[in-house]
């Protein structure tokens, strides 16, 4: 993934214009991983915040748009392209204030933009 499109949905996702992806359930290629507690984008960095539930201990993940790999409005989820394994590796999320942090923004998208390419599972 080019490293400037990790900040940005991709064209071909089937995401309607502005959809609101809040309570999504989240699904890597190997299986759930939560669903969108919210969106955000500062910095001109488009993110998920995902909740993660019990999976991993409670704690949220912080995505970036360009790691979306589908969105299916019908059934209310979003693919990402990539394990669970690799969401649970990137840099940790610890508080909502990160969002705004551009140096953690940085470390997450370079983190990603690191992840071997892979195609999503979405259909």
């Amino acid at each position: 993934m080019p490293k400037e499109s990790v900040w940005s949905y991709p064209a071909d996702i089937g995401r309607p214009e502005r959809t609101d992806l809040t309570g999504y359930d989240v699904v890597a290629s190997d299986g759930t991983i939560g669903h969108v507690d919210r969106q955000a984008e500062h910095f001109g960095m488009p993110h998920l915040v995902v909740d993660t539930g019990v999976w991993v201990f409670g704690r949220s993940v912080l995505i970036p748009a360009g790691v979306v790999g589908g969105v299916d409005p019908v059934a209310r989820t979003v693919t990402v392209a990539c394990t669970r394994a690799e969401v649970k590796a990137a840099p940790r999320f610890r508080t909502d204030s990160e969002t705004m942090d551009r140096g953690y923004l940085t470390a997450v998208g370079d983190y990603y933009h690191r992840l071997p390419p892979r195609e999503s599972t979405a259909d």
